[in-house]
């Protein structure tokens, strides 16, 4: 595994994060493709034993159910400090006036319910899950803030918004002296590369690092062209988003062209391509199968040669912005 630094920060990751929204209880929240705790747990083992260091989850994935896995996890293999352990807030997850949107009483209660969850009294990254157009920018980068200087949390991240959106953010922090953000999770994957067109830039520029997810555009470019899964069966989501068109077509082809010829798995060639992007720190990998982990491990080393990326780039067709 390589390690490298999230953005301009000090703070090193593995070129792979685990995607922790595929754990929790089933029974609960949207997603009843995910794992209980028992299936769940030897994925954490086999990504420290990848070197994966860089764990991603969520106060809303399995209504904090994917948390508490994640602090298991954290219990029984590993120490605390060896592991970057990233968490987020902003969408639902209840009906109380701090269970859901970016306000200071929503962040101030839903960073207590986190770190309770998750066994651990800081977080490595707290992300804003999105954009609240109902709280001032002041009000939510003051109180993230005031979390950092409080201990309990060491960086802050950001997640799916418009360029403008997260410029107005980092330049609220900029005025009044606040801590920035050093992370952008974003979609990107060969499917969808929208984020080239604004974020991307502003990212560079302001020495922010992505850490994209849906990185294999929810596995149908890891698979030929129609080719379904229990998951994208059931992922209302992805469905939205990633439908088995006639437009995605060739950009598939072209993936599994790629990949026979090398002799490897569609989905490395996939996450090889996403990491030739330089703004790209990690991307994230959401495992419910062990070559998946294995898969993405293995990308890093994958060297595409000019030639590769043509065609793997020729045929995209422009998206509509999405996602936030």
């Amino acid at each position: 595994m390589e390690y490298t630094r999230l953005g301009r920060s000090g703070l090193r990751v593995s070129r792979i994060a685990l995607g922790c929204m595929s754990f929790g209880d089933p029974t609960t929240g949207f997603q009843q493709w995910t794992l209980p705790q028992d299936e769940a747990l030897p994925y954490f083992r086999q990504a420290l034993d990848l070197g994966i260091n860089f764990w991603d989850t969520a106060n809303v994935y399995s209504y904090g159910d994917s948390e508490r896995v994640v602090g298991e996890a954290l219990r029984r293999f590993t120490q605390r400090d060896e592991i970057v352990v990233a968490t987020k807030v902003f969408i639902k997850v209840g009906d109380g006036p701090g269970d859901s949107g970016l306000s200071r009483k929503a962040i101030m209660q839903q960073i207590d319910a986190s770190l309770t969850r998750l066994g651990t009294d800081y977080i490595d990254l707290y992300q804003i899950h999105r954009f609240d157009p109902n709280t001032p920018v002041e009000e939510t980068m003051e109180a993230l803030h005031d979390l950092v200087k409080a201990g309990k949390v060491r960086y802050l991240g950001a997640s799916a918004m418009w360029a403008w959106q997260f410029a107005k953010m980092q330049t609220a922090a900029d005025v009044r002296g606040w801590t920035r953000f050093i992370s952008m999770q974003d979609q990107y994957s060969l499917l969808y590369r929208e984020e080239e067109r604004e974020m991307f830039g502003l990212l560079a520029d302001q020495g922010v690092g992505s850490v994209p997810y849906s990185p294999l555009a929810k596995g149908r470019v890891a698979r030929p062209a129609g080719e379904q899964t229990k998951r994208s069966s059931d992922d209302l989501v992805g469905n939205s988003f990633f439908a088995d068109t006639e437009r995605d077509r060739p950009v598939i082809d072209a993936v599994e062209q790629v990949a026979t010829s090398r002799d490897v798995p569609m989905a490395q060639v996939a996450l090889a391509w996403v990491l030739t992007n330089p703004v790209v720190t990690a991307p994230i990998i959401g495992a419910t199968k062990p070559h998946h982990l294995t898969d993405a491990a293995a990308a890093v080393g994958l060297k595409l040669t000019p030639e590769e990326l043509t065609a793997l780039e020729e045929h995209y067709s422009v998206r509509a912005a999405g996602g936030f």
